[in-house]
């Protein structure tokens, strides 16, 4: 099944120079170990390749950080050169986490359904 990663997961995204910053943040275990399998270096290089300069998995760096189900990605030269020079009009890094929630993964329906239940119920109970 196709999986956006808005239903199991949530982010925050910033910029510092010509990077943008994004944690990736999975509801529950289950939505973790999806993303870990499956939003790797090189679909993060693929869906941002309109913005990175040059594109392709070089320019992304990966962080796990298992404790808080959590992945951080560090996109470099993703900035149109940072706040400073940048023609964009839209603030920046703020938006790339936005961005990363709309990637679909395709995985195995069983995994997708358990994860995306569990991800609602983990909502459900804030």
């Amino acid at each position: 099944m196709k999986l956006r990663l808005a239903q199991i997961a949530h982010a925050r995204s910033g910029d510092k120079a010509n990077r943008a910053d994004i944690g990736l943040f999975a509801w529950d275990p289950l939505g973790y170990a999806l993303l870990q399998q499956h939003v790797t270096r090189e679909r993060v290089a693929e869906h941002f390749a309109h913005v990175m300069q040059p594109p392709g998995p070089l320019g992304v760096e990966r962080y796990e950080l298992p404790r808080i189900l959590a992945i951080k990605w560090v996109l470099n030269d993703a900035l149109g050169g940072g706040a400073a020079s940048s023609l964009r009009s839209d603030n920046l890094g703020k938006t790339f986490g936005a961005l990363l929630l709309r990637m679909e993964i395709e995985v195995d329906d069983a995994a997708g359904e358990a994860a995306v239940q569990a991800a609602l119920a983990a909502e459900q109970a804030l």
